[in-house]
């Protein structure tokens, strides 16, 4: 396994390795590496001749008020993560070689990342747009990964890689979850033993939404299920707010308010809720 700092050594290398014909595997991170990191490693071990994986906690993404010092961060820790995943290589940039100075090209993608994340973090999905799209040109993967539990991320970077005609194919794979069905997130660290337990609450609500829409002609209002969600997440002691909890198209996002005439669909139920100054999000997508 080799350790990249630059664009131009990564692009040179994948550059001769599509010349050979090899396929390239992407996972593009932030580092502090877990077992959710794991299952992407592995789906593009499984697909790739070669899987690169990027570690860069990307400054852009981070508002004014959130955790950008506070992010965990251990390079050592997630070199040996990699090295054991069989990982090929690792692009380890810093700041200034992603944003040297008086960068000023912006990516963004309209509409849906007006909703839902993008609501309560204005500019977010700018910078991940962003990121995203320089990291895909930088290492100039044939397909990259990404999770699940970021369903509105992978809805956008989706929608970029198809506006912009990028030659990389995008695959998303199932949320990996704690023992308690807690989403498995690098932020799950800064979790008291009492909050751990009250944010597996999260995903208890998620599977009540789910098996209410999944009931045969379960009809009520949406707001209904919001309601009872709600008073399932608030019953935790240790839950400070709720951001929001949202029914959506999972390809369009559109909003979804009545689940009459809903056939052959697939429902995305996100949450995000707040612990103290933790801010965690979730979701699920439902068929009906």
């Amino acid at each position: 396994m080799k350790i990249l700092h630059t664009a131009i050594s990564a692009q040179k290398i994948s550059l001769g390795l599509r010349k050979k014909n090899k396929i390239i595997g992407f996972v593009p991170t932030m580092g502090y590496l877990h077992e959710g990191h794991l299952s992407l490693i592995k789906t593009a071990r499984k697909k790739a001749d070669t899987v690169f994986v990027s570690i860069f906690v990307n400054p852009l993404q981070f508002g004014p008020q959130e955790d950008l010092a506070k992010y965990p961060r251990d390079f050592k820790r997630d070199e040996k993560f990699c090295r054991e995943a069989g990982v090929n290589f690792i692009f380890y940039p810093n700041v200034k070689e992603m944003y040297p100075e008086n960068y000023s090209t912006y990516v963004n993608v309209e509409n849906i990342t007006e909703k839902l994340e993008g609501e309560i973090r204005p500019d977010h999905f700018r910078g991940v747009a962003t990121v995203v799209l320089k990291l895909l040109n930088i290492v100039q993967p044939h397909f990259a990964v990404f999770g699940q539990k970021d369903a509105q991320q992978a809805c956008v970077i989706k929608k970029m890689v198809e506006d912009l005609n990028v030659n990389t194919k995008i695959i998303v794979c199932p949320t990996v979850r704690e023992k308690g069905g807690l989403a498995m997130s690098s932020r799950n660290t800064y979790l008291s033993l009492e909050q751990r337990k009250d944010a597996a609450y999260l995903f208890k609500a998620l599977e009540y939404a789910k098996r209410k829409i999944q009931t045969e002609n379960y009809n009520r209002d949406i707001d209904f299920l919001k309601s009872q969600m709600t008073k399932l997440i608030k019953s935790r002691s240790t839950v400070t707010k709720i951001d929001y909890i949202s029914f959506n198209d999972n390809r369009t996002l559109a909003e979804i308010d009545s689940l009459k005439n809903i056939e052959n669909k697939e429902i995305l139920v996100s949450l995000a809720v707040r612990f103290s100054n933790l801010r965690l999000i979730d979701n699920i997508i439902i068929k009906r």
